[in-house]
């Protein structure tokens, strides 16, 4: 089957129905082995063990701009393509990032009262995040308050391009501006700076809550699609009475 096929609705489903059940499966066997080495890490000699919250809020913060940036694909496929499940992607990716989001921010602020002494500062990368947390808001809004699918989807879009000019602000801003938060530890020149003991569960925590992302998001695009069949045959029903 070629990939232009899963523009169908129908044949989207059916793969979906086929697939969903085994890439729920690898998520959970990934999850169970990231958690055993996880649990295996060292503690960090500065800051102990609430250094094990980076096991979260790192793959949280990844999944939350990932989540803008599945939108934006997604914007694209509304606006310039006219592909018909590119809104039905947008709007499902939508809660999923922004719970991730939501996740990154709580952690993130756990972790920052031992390490930095207080929850919150308006340093330039937690702004940002917020930022994209309140964007996320304003998309599920624009979503949730539109009675036809139809008239949101291309504000939504609209919208998704917007915000997207704030992803590179979310991954540069240690780098532009003086910030308290460190600076990149994994995705810099010269390699890594964490230690292969912490590097590698950090990595396999990252793919599992990756393939979480996706099998919630196929899930979701699924019960879009039908919630949409549904209201359409309401729709005929009451035309018709």
């Amino acid at each position: 089957m070629a990939v232009i096929d899963l523009a169908n609705p129908t044949r989207f489903l059916n793969v979906v129905d086929r697939v969903l059940p085994w890439l729920a499966g690898v998520t959970a066997l990934v999850f169970a082995y990231g958690l055993y080495r996880v649990l295996g890490a060292p503690d960090d000699y500065q800051q102990g063990a609430t250094v094990k919250i980076m096991f979260l809020h790192v793959p949280a913060a990844w999944l939350g701009m990932m989540g803008w940036g599945v939108m934006t694909m997604a914007a694209l496929g509304t606006l310039v393509w006219r592909h018909p499940l590119a809104d039905v992607a947008g709007k499902s990716a939508a809660p999923i990032g922004a719970a991730f989001t939501f996740i990154c921010l709580v952690t993130g602020s756990l972790w920052g009262r031992p390490t930095w002494g207080t929850y919150w500062v308006w340093d330039a990368r937690l702004t940002s995040v917020l930022v994209l947390f309140l964007l996320y808001l304003g998309m599920l809004a624009l979503y949730w308050t539109a009675e036809d699918p139809n008239r949101s989807a291309r504000a939504a879009a609209i919208l998704a391009l917007v915000g997207a000019v704030n992803i590179p602000i979310i991954k540069f801003s240690v780098d532009w501006w003086n910030t308290l938060h460190q600076p990149a530890s994994i995705m810099r020149a010269g390699g890594a700076a964490i230690d292969a003991s912490i590097l590698i569960p950090l990595l396999i925590m990252a793919l599992a809550f990756t393939l979480l992302f996706f099998t919630l998001h196929f899930a979701t695009m699924r019960n879009e699609i039908l919630r949409r069949r549904v209201r359409s045959m309401r729709m005929m029903q009451a035309r018709s009475a």
